[in-house]
C-alpha cells in the first residue's frame, strides 16, 4: 500500500493506492485508490466527528469535489473510493470497470474502511454512492454487517436497483446475457452510441464539470456480457430483500427522459435509469430507507442544475438532521 501524494484534483485532495494482488478475472495487477479531502487553506479545521466514504458508478470516477466540501463544511472526514479498472486505479490491459463478480469489490472496500476507521480514529461512518456503486455498496454491507465495521447510515445517488429498458430484457434478455457471459465475458453489448447525458455535464458540451473524459467518456464505456451477468446476479440478490439495519437516504430525479443525444429535458431528467424501478426497489435495502426524488434532478443528482443540487443537498441536510447525524 503506497504512501499519501498529492491527488490529480491538487491542492487539498491526496490518494493512496491500495494494492490488490492479482485479478481474478485475469488482467493482472490491480489497484484500488483511496482519495481524501485534505483542506489546506484558511483557519485549521475542526477535528471531524464523522467520517463519509463515497463510491462512483460505471464510466466514472471521483471528482465531484462540490461534494466533498460539502460533507467537510459538515464535520466529516471524507473520503472516496475509484475501484479497480475504475479512474485513477485502472492500468493497461484492463477493460475499463470490469468484473464478472460484485464480490469481488469487497477486497478494496474492506480496505478502504479499514484505513478510514484507522485515520480517523475509529470514528462512525457514513456511506455514499452512485448508480452501480449504489449497488455494489448495500451488497458489500449486507456480506459485512453495518455494525461490525462501523457503518451508521447509507446515502445512494440513483442506485442501479433494475435493469432498465423493455421488460423482456429483465427475462429472456437476461438469460442471453448469462448465457453468453460463460463463453465470451468480455464481448461488448451491440449498443446504440449516445453521448446525451455526457454532454449534458461535461464543459466541451453544455455542461458546467471539467473531469477527465479519459476516465469518464462521454458516450460512456462499452458494457461486456460478463459485467452485466455480475450487475444482474447483484440486482437478483437485492431483490430478493436485504436487511443492513441501517437508515438509507434514496435520492432519484423525479423523471426519466431517455435520448441518443442532448436535449433541453436531459438536463432535467434522468437520462440513464428508470426512476421508477430506483423507488420500486428501495425497500429491499431494509431497516428505515426515505425515498425521495428530486425535481429537475440528473442521473447523478450531484451534477445536476444548480436549483436540483441545492435541494439535494437540503434533503440530505433534513435528513441528517432527523437521524442526529448533522
Amino acid at each position: 500500500m503506497s504512501a499519501w501524494v498529492e491527488d490529480v484534483l491538487g491542492a487539498g485532495y491526496e490518494q493512496r493506492t491500495i494494492d490488490l494482488g492479482t485479478d481474478p478475472d485475469g488482467e493482472g495487477e490491480v489497484v484500488a485508490t483511496l482519495v481524501r479531502a485534505r483542506p489546506d487553506t484558511g483557519p485549521a479545521p475542526a477535528q471531524p466527528r464523522r467520517a463519509f466514504l463515497w463510491v462512483h458508478g460505471f464510466s466514472d470516477y471521483f471528482f465531484q469535489t462540490e461534494l466533498a466540501e460539502f460533507f467537510a463544511a459538515r464535520g466529516y472526514a471524507f473520503y472516496a473510493l475509484d475501484l479497480r479498472k475504475c479512474g485513477r486505479s485502472r492500468r493497461p490491459g484492463h477493460t475499463p470497470h470490469y468484473v464478472s463478480d460484485l464480490v469481488f469489490y469487497d477486497a478494496e472496500l474492506d480496505a478502504a474502511i479499514d484505513l478510514v476507521r484507522e485515520e480517523t480514529g475509529g470514528l462512525d461512518i457514513v456511506l455514499g454512492a452512485h448508480s452501480t456503486g449504489g449497488l455494489i455498496l448495500p451488497l458489500w454491507l449486507a456480506r459485512r454487517g453495518a455494525a461490525e465495521i462501523g457503518v451508521t447510515a447509507l446515502v445512494l445517488d440513483s442506485p442501479w436497483f433494475d435493469l432498465q429498458g423493455s421488460p423482456w430484457m429483465r427475462s429472456v434478455g437476461t438469460q442471453v446475457i448469462r448465457t453468453v457471459s460463460r463463453v465470451r465475458p468480455f464481448e461488448r453489448l451491440p449498443l446504440p452510441d449516445g453521448d446525451a447525458y455526457g454532454s449534458s455535464l461535461h464543459v466541451s458540451g453544455t455542461g458546467e464539470w471539467d473531469y477527465d473524459t479519459e476516465w469518464k467518456p462521454l458516450t460512456g464505456f462499452p458494457v461486456t456480457f460478463g459485467w452485466l451477468n455480475a450487475v444482474r446476479r447483484g440486482h437478483a440478490t437485492l431483490h430478493r430483500g436485504l436487511d443492513l439495519g441501517i437508515p438509507s437516504l434514496v435520492l432519484r430525479s423525479d423523471k426519466t427522459w431517455f435520448a441518443r443525444r442532448h436535449g433541453p429535458r436531459t438536463d432535467v431528467s434522468d437520462a440513464v435509469l428508470d426512476v421508477k424501478q430506483i423507488a420500486r426497489w428501495a425497500g429491499c435495502l431494509g431497516g428505515s430507507v426515505t425515498s425521495l426524488p428530486i425535481a429537475g434532478a440528473r442521473h447523478d443528482v450531484f451534477l445536476s442544475q444548480s436549483d436540483a443540487r441545492a435541494a439535494a443537498y437540503a434533503a440530505i441536510d433534513r435528513w441528517f438532521a432527523f437521524h442526529e447525524l448533522d
